[in-house]
Order: structure tokens, then sequence, then C-alpha cells
């Protein structure tokens, strides 16, 4: 049985973001529960899906005002690069390393949600942001210089003045 379940202490109130999570969650279940032979397959399908999960966040992020070089997108970036480092060894024969990288991964996950993607949910509603079409329903709320933090309110001055605000 996979390590991480989803739960209600997942849920962010933002039902785009919460359906992508919950489908992250499942993937890794599948991987964490799959035969050695269907392993490579299936984190290559989570890395597909967090891939786009990652890149629809971090245009998100760009589309409200975020710097570019945030730690939250760095960190995506990161998390998705270890990932794919993880494939090779597994093409390469190193399965327990894909398995291990698997546990460690719902560990991360459970930490970036409740924290910086929390936060995100938070600055994207306080935009009035539709994160279905990308519509911004308060311009005028948008930040006059790029967040420079996480989207946490525990990570910046910056966010934590978003945040904030968006309370």
């Amino acid at each position: 049985m996979a390590a991480l379940q989803w739960s209600q202490a997942l849920v962010l109130d933002a039902p785009v973001m919460d359906r992508t999570h919950e489908e992250f969650v499942a993937l890794l279940a599948e991987v964490e529960d799959s035969r050695d032979d269907q392993l490579l397959a299936g984190w290559s399908a989570l890395i597909d899906h967090t891939d786009a999960h990652f890149a629809r966040e971090d245009q998100w992020m760009r589309a409200t005002g975020f710097s570019s070089a945030n730690c939250h997108s760095v960190q995506h970036k990161v998390v998705l690069q270890a990932m794919r480092d993880g494939l090779a060894a597994g093409r390469r024969g190193d399965l327990p390393l894909v398995r291990e990288m698997a546990r460690q991964l719902g560990a991360w996950f459970v930490h970036h949600a409740q924290t910086m993607d929390a936060g995100l949910a938070l600055h994207l509603r306080s935009m009035g942001f539709d994160m279905e079409t990308g519509d911004i329903g308060r311009p005028h709320a948008l930040p006059t210089q790029p967040l420079q933090g996480c989207g946490s309110a525990a990570c910046s001055p910056t966010d934590q003045h978003a945040v904030a605000t968006a309370a």
C-alpha cells in the first residue's frame, strides 16, 4: 500500500489544483504499488503528469506577479529534474533508487502542498484568479513588484505581505 493517501489534509479549496494534486497522489500510489516490470512506465507517467502540473502552476504564478526566479518555481524545476534523473537510473537497472525516490517524493509533496501550494492558492484567490480560464478578476490587486518568495506565508516578507493582504 502506498505511503501517501489523498486526504482532506491536502485539500486547498482550489478545485483545479486539488484535482491535479489528487491525480498526482494516485499516480504516485500506482508507482509505489507497481511490480518491477511496471515501475518505469508508472514513473514515466508520473513525470509527464508532474511536468504538466508544475508548468500550469508556474504559469499561474507568472500571470499573477511572481518573479520567474521565485523559490516555488525553482523547487518545481529541481524536483522534476531529480525525477528525470531517477528515470535514467532506473533504465540503467537501479529500480531500488526509483522506489526510494517515490517514497521520498510523497513526503516532499505533503510539505510542498501544505506550504507553497497553499500559499499560492491563497494568492490566486486574492487576485480573483480563475484557474480554469486564467482570467484575473481583480487585476488591481496584482503586485506592483514581482513576488520573490515561494507563495507561502513563511517564505519571505514580500510573500507575508501578499498573504496578509489576501486574508
